[in-house]
């Protein structure tokens, strides 16, 4: 006779839980391909054979039969649960590859990897973060975990939304990106405030000649440098000049000699400026004093 498979619903263990799951359940709840309250925590195999989706618990990683374990040692990969839930959604299509590749290593990749003990502890991961919703008392009753779980998974459930939102909106501002790239100028100026970076250095930023870029920030105008390529963020091609390092109104303004002036960080990556025309100002004097030929792009 075959087993009976209750649409919709999701079985992982019972007792503590990890980010893994947490994260795997989460991604199939932000699809719609379980219901929360069809969320089975139980190790009795009666009942996880009954469940839709089955993670972290059975010993069988089988994509096609919606079975996502990692723990038997017929598994020799560097997935836990997370991971497997991911990629099966990017291979039913539910995704495509680079909202994968941005979830995987944004976050996914390194939940797994401090499932399975191949990461290095640096600060508080987001794996801690989920662990902290376990009760403290260590004989919390059943119901208090599966309690907690819930919560661990909402609060999962939100970060992945907001997450998958923020790729979405990102990716929609790519066309405007490059067609100030394709300007070919050594600033990119934008008259909107929006994600720029991400698709600037999928367009090739890293060879491209802009050394800063002028955008509105609230009601005021930021003058920040470019960083050098994708994985060097926290540096500059160009910093901003010495002497207005960690410099505030008056001041900024004195030694700039524009009245415009705000604020440059001390890290000098960025300056903000009253308006459009004060940042581009404080772009000629960079461009100046450093002995810049900015030719027609001013």
């Amino acid at each position: 006779m075959e087993k009976e498979i209750i649409k919709k619903s999701f079985g992982t263990h019972d007792g503590s839980f990890h980010a893994d799951e947490v994260c795997a359940c989460a991604l199939l709840l932000l699809y719609d391909l379980i219901d929360k309250d069809k969320i089975h925590r139980t190790r009795d195999p009666v009942t996880i054979d009954q469940c839709d989706y089955v993670c972290d618990v059975g010993g069988i990683y089988d994509p096609k039969l919606k079975r996502f374990d990692h723990h038997q040692k017929e598994y020799t990969g560097d997935l836990a649960s997370a991971g497997m839930v991911l990629l099966y959604l990017k291979n039913q299509a539910f995704m495509d590859q680079t909202l994968y590749d941005y979830l995987n290593y944004s976050l996914i990749k390194n939940v797994d990897a401090h499932d399975i003990g191949k990461t290095e502890n640096k600060g508080y991961s987001f794996s801690q973060i989920i662990t902290n919703f376990i009760p403290i008392d260590y004989n919390a009753s059943s119901k208090e975990r599966n309690i907690a779980f819930l919560k661990a998974v909402e609060f999962t459930y939100n970060h992945l939304k907001r997450m998958q939102e923020r790729f979405f909106y990102s990716r929609k501002c790519f066309s405007k990106v490059k067609k100030v790239m394709d300007q070919n100028k050594k600033y990119l100026l934008f008259e909107e405030s929006f994600p720029w970076m991400d698709a600037f250095f999928e367009f090739g930023g890293e060879s491209h000649r802009s050394l800063f870029v002028i955008m509105p920030t609230q009601e005021h105008y930021k003058l920040r440098a470019i960083p050098p390529d994708t994985n060097s963020r926290m540096k500059v091609r160009f910093p901003l000049p010495l002497e207005w390092a960690g410099l505030h109104g008056v001041d900024l303004q004195k030694v700039s000699k524009i009245d415009g002036a705000i604020f440059c960080h001390k890290g000098r990556f960025i300056s903000i400026w009253k308006t459009k025309e004060d940042a581009i100002k404080a772009l000629k004097y960079v461009f100046k004093k450093a002995g810049v030929d900015y030719g027609n792009d001013l």
